[in-house]
């Protein structure tokens, strides 16, 4: 069987596949290469302004070309890789031959090739590449996406502010809010979760097998190697990596860096699905309708329907992108004595987690885009409900020490039909000042929201 998008394995590169071109390039086998080729070149060229006679600087055509090797990777440079790999059994072994093959015209190069991958280990190479993959996901695709979702919750809870909504605490009718506060809810919670995933500081170690730097050392014992491992991790790119410095570590860098970055992103994606039932609810109830496009289809049976498809597919992905996200935290930062290769493997699946993210976000985005609100619908539903009115009546009641105030209004209102007349009755027979009796028989329900309307433009 030829390989397809309707033949792959996983619905990543399959169905969804065009959704994800974007992630791919970073996060995919060939990123991952690509990655370790811009680390072994980065550590060449420092190693050759490192003042041994045995290497000396490189001039600026041979650095310009081996730049080049990292700008210009292509696809076929990746399948180059591979095919040296069926040989080597050994992908870092494969990347360091590939490098030396494209010294061979170039004489000047290829005097120095045994200063490839010199004194690492295959961790040294790894671990960095897995952090510069992270570090362009985070930046060009999981950081852009979540502050899409943001904005536009943003402009929706302005724009909804003063639309009043009835609550539903446990199901039930409760005090009433607006729309654009309930919006601005989910915005301050994925804004303060979008700061903790930014914070994460990306580490790398490149210190040898068992991150002492024995083989630097016994090759060059009076050279300073922690303080050049240090400016080639934290030096930008080109030239460096342009990650935060890791000084202790066994062979592998201890991955507590992408713990706490997979669980502030799951932590993100959390209060997504929140926002994605809840969105759901919503529109069950009738307070949003959704958009068609057309030719779309609901149902194969029923024609009328219009489902709440993306916040389904949302709260779907992000569950799968949780459940890898939580492995990985989990059990990333475990190591058996200096190094197992339990992590080898599973480091490979950040990507899928970051794609069943990103397909989420793009799902929310999406269904954003289709809502439209029903303001008749919420109207209703606050006109039906005069028995909310109760807190306020209640609250009132107590300021001026009428006694048994909450019992006297759950007696009226509680498990029964609540009319405006019966609460204007009551309000009118109660014995407090007369500017206060006028204040509650002109509120409604959809008048009571208190600073909701406020606390939704400043969000």
């Amino acid at each position: 069987m030829s390989f397809s998008t309707v033949s792959a394995l996983s619905p990543l590169d399959g169905r969804y596949a065009a959704k994800l071109s974007t992630l791919r390039p970073l996060m995919s086998e060939q990123g991952y290469m690509h990655r370790r080729v811009q680390v072994e070149v980065a550590w060449f060229i420092a190693l050759s302004d490192c003042g041994f006679a045995e290497f000396k600087p490189l001039t600026g055509g041979a650095r310009k070309y081996l730049l080049g090797l990292v700008s210009n990777f292509s696809e076929a440079d990746a399948i180059a890789i591979k095919q040296i790999e069926k040989t080597t059994n050994h992908d870092v072994k494969a990347v360091e031959y590939w490098i030396k093959s494209k010294f061979e015209a170039r004489p000047e190069l290829l005097a120095a090739s045994e200063f490839v991958h010199f004194a690492c280990t295959s961790e040294d190479i790894n671990n960095t590449s897995h952090a510069l993959q992270i570090q362009a996901a985070r930046e060009k695709v999981m950081l852009p996406a979540i502050d899409g979702l943001i904005a536009t919750l943003r402009d929706m809870a302005a724009k909804f502010a003063d639309v009043s909504m009835l609550s539903r605490t446990h199901g039930q009718t409760a005090s009433p809010t607006t729309v654009g506060k309930e919006l601005a809810n989910v915005a301050v919670r994925l804004s303060k979760a979008r700061e903790q995933i930014a914070a994460v500081q990306l580490l790398g170690k490149m210190n040898g097998a068992v991150g002492n730097y024995n083989a630097h050392l016994a090759a060059w014992p009076e050279f300073d190697w922690e303080g050049f491992s240090r400016k080639v991790v934290e030096t930008p790119a080109p030239l460096g990596l342009g990650l935060s410095f890791q000084p202790y570590s066994i062979q592998i860098e201890p991955h507590d860096y992408m713990a706490e970055l997979f669980d502030a992103v799951a932590r993100a994606n959390t209060i997504l699905v929140d926002f994605s039932r809840d969105i759901w609810g919503y529109v069950s109830l009738g307070y949003f309708k959704q958009r068609l496009k057309p030719g779309e289809i609901g149902s194969s049976t029923m024609p009328h329907k219009v489902n709440p498809i993306d916040f389904e597919n949302a709260e779907g992905n992000l569950g799968l992108a949780n459940a890898v996200l939580r492995h990985l935290s989990e059990k990333l930062p475990i190591s058996r004595w200096q190094r197992d290769l339990t992590d080898s493997t599973v480091l490979r699946n950040i990507g899928v987690a970051f794609g069943y993210a990103t397909l989420a976000y793009a799902s929310l985005a999406t269904g954003l885009g289709k809502l439209e609100l029903n303001e008749e619908a919420l109207a209703d539903d606050l006109d039906a409900a005069w028995e909310v009115l109760a807190e306020p009546i209640q609250t009132v009641m107590r300021r001026f020490g009428v006694q048994g105030a909450y019992e006297q209004l759950k007696e009226v209102t509680r498990g029964k039909t609540v009319t405006a007349e019966a609460l204007h009755g009551l309000i009118r027979s109660l014995e407090i000042p007369q500017e206060e009796k006028d204040r509650l028989l002109a509120m409604t329900p959809a008048s009571y929201t208190g600073k909701a309307a406020e606390l939704a433009r400043r969000a």
